[in-house]
């Protein structure tokens, strides 16, 4: 068979350009290729095909790649593609959330880590995107793993999903501006409908939606509130939860997210502040909540505002044992104890007040802190009054306080049942040893006066 002569190649030309001519040969050929643009901009990749790029990635570290994705904008595309393959998703989207078998919980550490290395990838990559945009591409990708989904895993419990995503997403706005985290709030809300869900448990009745109120805790700690170094940054998303809600659904969502819960499967213990005295522990999410608020002093929140929130709190579900209210200021540290009883004060609430120190003195004596702190911080108390005549009421209130709660108990011990006996005679026995060091302590305040 004859062959065919080959006619679609290009003809070397017959005669010589001059260099002007070449030169605007050069530019026109520049024009027509777009293609060769972006890859200019790889540097000494460009002569490398695009599958041979990808597969260099595989061999660095995820911090590595973050670190080349700011060498130019054609390589941070390049490395976006390929993390929209499966291979790159397969290989930046972990998803061993469950397995927990390394002693000492060492695979947590290595999860988290990885997450806050991805999202720094993830910030330098979308740096050049307006923030609805950069968002709206991280959901997309992120939208992959199911326990990133506020019901999408079905042990939440035992799973680190959420505790990944915070630290995701802690390193993805850390160094934002407010309105922009603003922004990042509120798309979160929109793809979680979070605000839908926060309206079905402050209008329920408490516990009549436990897995819900177990997610939004979840949610609200592991993914807004736990990863972030600065307690201002913790109080600003917060205040995003708590603002849009009046008072009273505030107080709510507080006891949901930082309340007490059941070790076991996590359930929130409604009943636990109102039934019995409770300890420390059970206390301290609380306490570090409010003193949150409190001592960063972020614009949204006055003292006043506080104040409401511990007085609304304390009757979340019902009236709280007075003890506990006494525990729960003690915590919160002294500014928000004496900030709280001085508006009692002022409001003329003083049996609520002198019963409220006895519970004090109570705490101090069973928990073994200072008994000085609680005559301290009656004496700072006492000076809110105008008049000699209105501390002197104040301070009888006090005395007559301690003789009816040890009445009161007393009551409760030879009334009680044989199972609570014992418990009731041992709060009764500390309650005693309070007055007394109470009194000792108010002797000593009174002899140093004196003698000074």
């Amino acid at each position: 068979m004859a062959s065919r002569i080959n006619t679609d190649f290009t003809l070397i030309p017959k005669h010589k350009y001059r260099r002007s001519n070449r030169r605007s040969s050069y530019i026109s050929n520049n024009n027509l290729d777009s293609d060769s643009q972006p890859l200019s901009a790889l540097g000494n990749f460009k002569a490398l095909p695009l599958e041979v790029f990808q597969i260099i990635l595989r061999y660095l570290s995820v911090k590595d790649i973050s670190m080349l994705s700011m060498v130019s904008k054609t390589i941070s595309q390049h490395i976006i593609n390929y993390i929209s393959t499966s291979s790159g998703s397969k290989r930046f989207l972990l998803q061993d959330f469950h397995n927990i078998e390394l002693p000492g919980r060492k695979k947590d550490s290595v999860m988290l880590e990885h997450y806050r290395f991805l999202g720094l990838l993830f910030k330098r990559c979308t740096l050049l995107l307006p923030t609805k945009e950069r968002l709206k591409y991280i959901h997309k990708i992120l939208a992959e793993v199911s326990c990133f989904k506020f019901s999408g895993c079905v042990a939440p419990m035992q799973c680190l999903g959420f505790s990944c995503y915070g630290m995701f997403l802690q390193t993805l706005t850390a160094g934002w501006d407010e309105l922009e985290c603003h922004r990042v709030y509120n798309f979160l809300c929109e793809m979680t409908t979070l605000s839908r869900k926060m309206q079905t448990i402050v209008l329920s009745k408490p516990g009549s939606a436990r897995k819900l109120e177990l997610r939004i805790r979840l949610f609200c700690r592991n993914v807004l509130l736990d990863h972030w170094p600065h307690r201002s940054d913790s109080a600003f998303w917060l205040t995003r939860i708590l603002k849009p809600w009046p008072m009273v659904n505030q107080a709510r969502l507080l006891y949901i997210i930082f309340g007490p819960v059941a070790p076991q499967d996590g359930q929130v213990l409604w009943h636990k502040m109102t039934d019995e005295p409770t300890d420390e522990s059970s206390m301290r999410g609380l306490a570090d909540a409010i003193k949150l608020l409190y001592d960063t002093r972020i614009k949204e929140w006055t003292a006043d505002d506080v104040i409401s929130l511990v007085d609304e709190l304390s009757v979340v579900p019902r009236e709280w044992l007075l003890e506990n209210n006494a525990h729960l200021l003690l915590l919160s540290g002294n500014n928000i104890c004496f900030t709280f009883m001085a508006s009692k004060a002022v409001n003329g609430r003083t049996i609520e007040l002198a019963r409220l120190i006895v519970f004090l003195a109570l705490v101090c004596e069973k928990e073994l802190y200072c008994m000085d702190w609680a005559v301290q911080m009656m004496h700072k108390v006492c000076k809110v009054f105008n008049t000699q005549v209105e501390r002197g009421n104040f301070l009888q209130n006090v005395a007559n306080a301690f003789a009816c709660v040890i009445m009161e108990m007393l009551h409760t011990v030879m009334s009680g049942d044989h199972d609570e006996e014992e418990r009731n005679f041992l709060n009764l026995f500390h309650l005693v040893h309070a007055q007394a060091n109470f009194h000792k302590e108010v002797l000593y305040l009174t002899m140093n006066t004196l003698s000074t």
